[in-house]
């Protein structure tokens, strides 16, 4: 019984880390290979009425034109409604069926699986397991320039139990062969490889040494993995480290609004809510997030004015996607203190 709860846990992480949409994947969902599709752009921009006429537009000249494809459900990930991620599906499955040698496309539909079996419960997750991983790997074959998709299937090896799928030498092969073409993705995925082999220190050096060559698909990756190694020390309450390291990401990437939010975080963390407050604000503006309104609720109650509280808490219960169970429990604890 234990060991099968262990396992449980461990597919439900894999499902969702494996795709990199997870707390930090709403960043992640603008660059979904290393030759970003047309709208990439105006998706990372958050122009998302835009790239939806965009979309509608091609797609009534071109059914089936892949770049709008993928775009669509991109959308519908970002989105996050949990009634349309069977139309994910078929699109996705549609891009495959109309361009079978597309990378993109079959990265897509890894991508929708897998929220669709998070989102489904421990037995959609079972029976999708051997679907995701056969299209990261699927993407990888046909573009081995396509860093995301490495990304998602080494992920996807080092988190899934070994009966189903799961193995860490399998995972040092996508390392291996990234580095036939990309030593700085390779090293990436390294300093990934040590951060769940808990060498820390290891992938912190690691990640922060890479030179993305002006490749934004590379930084990107960078960027999303080192935010992984900060949120670890968040994990660990080791929140003077988790500060270095946001820092040091923040100094890297300077649009990084999750790097921000975790920069506030651990500064709250070690109450200095009035410093940590222009951090939390500032991910806000470039993002609006329910975790951010929570945090800056925490913020303002540690600051003592009741009022900018209960308003932040009462945004972070009324977000969509919503917080998850712990967050969500506390906020609406301490809105019965703060009423």
């Amino acid at each position: 019984m234990t060991l099968f709860s262990h396992q449980t846990s461990s597919i439900r992480h894999a499902i969702t880390t494996s795709l990199l949409i997870a707390p930090l994947f709403t960043s992640l969902l603008g660059m979904q290979s290393a030759h970003a599709h047309e709208y990439s752009a105006l998706i990372k921009a958050k122009k998302y009425t835009e790239v939806e006429r965009a979309i509608s537009s091609k797609l009534t000249t071109d059914a089936n034109y892949a770049d709008a494809l993928v775009a669509k459900v991109d959308l519908i990930l970002i989105e996050g409604k949990v009634n349309r991620l069977d139309e994910g599906v078929k699109l996705a499955e549609q891009c495959i069926a109309s361009h079978p040698k597309n990378s993109e496309c079959h990265e897509a539909l890894g991508n929708v699986l897998g929220i669709k079996a998070e989102k489904g419960g421990m037995m959609a997750g079972i029976s999708s397991l051997g679907k995701i991983r056969d299209s990261f790997k699927k993407a990888l074959e046909l573009d081995p320039r396509n860093f995301n998709a490495a990304n998602s299937l080494m992920t996807f090896y080092l988190e899934v139990p070994g009966l189903m799928g799961g193995s860490s030498s399998k995972a040092k092969d996508v390392i291996a062969e990234m580095h036939k073409v990309s030593p700085a993705a390779a090293s990436l995925l390294q300093a990934k490889f040590d951060l769940k082999d808990e060498n820390v220190e290891k992938a912190k050096s690691g990640a922060l040494a890479v030179n993305s060559g002006g490749n934004a698909v590379i930084a990107q990756l960078q960027n999303e993995i080192a935010v992984e190694i900060a949120q670890s020390f968040i994990k660990e309450k080791k929140f003077v480290d988790a500060e270095k390291m946001f820092r040091e990401v923040i100094q890297r990437f300077p649009d990084s609004s999750v790097a921000y939010l975790g920069l506030g975080r651990s500064l709250q963390e070690q109450g200095k809510a009035k410093e940590a407050l222009p951090h939390l604000e500032k991910s806000l503006s470039m993002e609006v997030t329910g975790a951010a309104f929570y945090r800056l609720g925490k913020t303002w109650q540690a600051l003592g004015d009741k009022t900018k509280a209960i308003s932040f808490f009462e945004k972070a219960l009324a977000f969509t996607p919503t917080l998850g169970t712990k967050t969500r429990a506390d906020a609406e604890e301490q809105l019965k203190l703060l009423k």
